[in-house]
């Protein structure tokens, strides 16, 4: 995380941070680009319980490695939803930029922590903030969650934030990209799931 962290030090507001995050990853982007491309298109696809767009509306978020220009996927961009979950997924250090047509992809947490700000009209919002609300960015840029949360409040929007408990944040440890923690990670938020249906319940009526 110290490559990112480093980047985002030097950015001059929120809109340098996709500029200068694409720009870096570009540059250290591996010759073997297509190959890493294939498998972590495979790795992806692998873990979605479905490689179909739901007709549902659902929004994928990522940023133009080349402008630093957020973007925002659904069901109509014609993109395959593998494609985009992988271009919204690929953090620039452990997996370089996502090539979708002729342009590359970065991370959507690029654009905003979260990225709530994407579920402004409606009436009741529920967010899951793995992270528990933390942004690295300075917060007059306005880009961590408290500030997406804050507006949809002003706008009328009844919002629930769920952060991990002190269980999940024990199986998470210190490296959160660490692949061994993933399954004690999922059995601590499913019990702390299973411990606040009751809650989420009531908030959903």
């Amino acid at each position: 995380m110290e490559k990112p962290s480093a980047v985002i030090g030097a950015a001059q507001d929120a809109g340098d941070i996709g500029r200068r995050m694409g720009a870096a990853a570009l540059e250290t982007d591996a010759a073997s680009h297509s190959s890493a491309q294939t498998q972590w298109r495979a790795t992806v696809a692998a873990r979605l319980p479905s490689r179909l767009w739901p007709q549902r509306r659902m929004l994928i978020p990522a940023v133009n490695a080349h402008t630093g220009e957020p973007v925002v996927f659904d069901r109509h961009s014609g993109v395959d939803l593998v494609d985009a979950v992988a271009a919204s997924t690929a953090n620039g250090c452990g997996v370089p930029p996502y090539s979708i047509g002729d342009s590359r992809y970065i991370d959507g947490g690029y654009r905003r922590s979260e990225n709530a700000d994407l579920a402004a009209g409606y009436a009741r919002v529920l967010v899951l903030s793995p992270f528990g609300g933390r942004s690295r960015p300075p917060l007059d840029w306005g880009m961590h969650l408290g500030a997406q949360v804050d507006e949809l409040r002003a706008r009328g929007t009844r919002v629930e934030t769920i952060f991990p408990d002190s269980n999940s944040r024990d199986a998470f440890g210190v490296n959160v990209m660490d692949p061994s923690t993933r399954p004690p990670a999922d059995r601590a938020g499913y019990n702390q799931g299973t411990a606040l249906a009751g809650q989420l319940t009531g908030f959903w009526r």
